[in-house]
């Protein structure tokens, strides 16, 4: 005979069914961090003196092309500071020094700018893009712009992002494989000629005489970056891409130590690149840029830092004033150097100077048997 509670089983058999609950696992106890983080302020910073520096080249730059252009004097050459935005010719001009093991003449300055900041990504990952690059520090606050005005930053996603992404690594590969081509003989005579002696008053030129479609550009690029952090960085830029490869190389890893992590997840919403800072133990990343924001917002003691390899016992930390440190090692002491040893300037006479910078947009291009490369 069936009791009442044996009808109650049958009728709801769910009742003896229902699996036992999942145990719940106790969080993490979180240990916060005993110091304030400095490196963000380091590095806005570095950020704000180097912006700084090249709003002063560019207009010692302006003012000596417009006295070139009326007449007026003006000293006998340009900040070669303004070098630094050729990086083509300092690519050419690196490739020179590896073919002849000479010094070239004209444009020195693109190069020994280029080798500071390879010399940077080999030994402090893509420290230029985050700490010295001016379109690097204009593309990020435009991101802080965004995410003020529109609440958050927004991530493409992946079927988008990764081929995009892809981007500056085909442009880089366009340009290496170009100047690979070329011979040491080529590459000095491009420099000679009137294009290559103009290159820099040509870049300037462009933005002084802005057509419909690069105001376009610009636009789009500007709004882009306030939606999507660091866009142009992250999809369009070949030297960062080039500064990439380097940095894969670099000593320096950001480590995260899973125990002490309370898997909060505020390291990779921080991360400028998207990366899974909270799902890895190493980033090895080529995107990885050593801004240290990710480490900035932990709130671990010892859960994430910038490390040296790990030995047999754990990894050396690096901190942050370290990183400023050398940065400005870096790019002072090869700064220095070349200036000290007369690797700097380029030794054009002021009259070729003055017979060219009016003409400057008129410059073409060299190609291949044209007159300029054979002088």
């Amino acid at each position: 005979m069936q009791t009442p509670n044996d009808s109650v089983q049958i009728a709801n058999p769910e009742v003896i069914q229902q699996p036992p609950a999942k145990p719940r696992w106790p969080k993490k106890k979180l240990i916060r961090r005993a110091g304030r983080d400095h490196s963000q302020l380091l590095r806005r910073l570095y950020q704000a003196a180097f912006l700084a520096l090249n709003v002063w080249i560019g207009g010692a730059f302006y003012f000596w092309v417009r006295g070139i252009e009326t007449g007026t004097p003006v000293s006998a050459a340009p900040p070669a500071g303004v070098e630094g935005w050729l990086p083509i010719a300092g690519l050419m001009n690196l490739r020179y020094l590896l073919l002849t093991g000479q010094v070239p003449a004209i444009h020195p300055a693109a190069m020994f700018l280029l080798i500071t900041f390879l010399a940077m990504a080999f030994l402090l990952r893509k420290a230029f893009c985050s700490w010295l690059c001016p379109v690097g520090t204009v593309s990020e606050y435009l991101g802080r712009l965004g995410k003020w005005f529109f609440g958050r930053n927004f991530v493409l996603w992946k079927w988008i992002d990764i081929p995009l992404r892809g981007l500056k690594y085909l442009l880089l590969g366009f340009f290496a494989w170009a100047i690979s081509t070329m011979s040491a003989d080529a590459i000095a005579a491009f420099m000679r000629s009137d294009y290559g002696v103009v290159a820099a008053v040509k870049m300037l030129n462009f933005f002084r005489y802005l057509s419909e479609t690069a105001i376009i550009v610009l636009v789009v690029l500007a709004v882009a970056s306030l939606f999507v952090k660091n866009f142009w960085c992250r999809y369009l830029c070949p030297y960062g891409a080039l500064l990439g490869f380097a940095s894969l190389l670099s000593p320096l890893r950001i480590r995260r130590e899973p125990e002490p992590c309370i898997d909060c997840g505020k390291c990779a919403k921080a991360c400028p690149s998207s990366l899974p800072v909270d799902k890895l133990v190493t980033i090895k990343s080529a995107e990885c840029t050593g801004c240290l924001e990710c480490v900035a917002v932990c709130p671990a003691e010892g859960a994430l830092s910038l490390t040296l390899p790990k030995t047999a016992t754990r990894a050396k930390r690096v901190p942050a004033w370290a990183m400023a440190a050398g940065v400005a090692v870096l790019f002072l002491g090869i700064v220095g150097f070349a200036q000290a040893v007369g690797f700097w300037d380029s030794p054009i006479p002021r009259s070729v100077y003055r017979q060219l910078v009016p003409h400057a947009s008129e410059a073409r291009h060299p190609m291949p048997g044209d007159p300029d490369l054979s002088r």
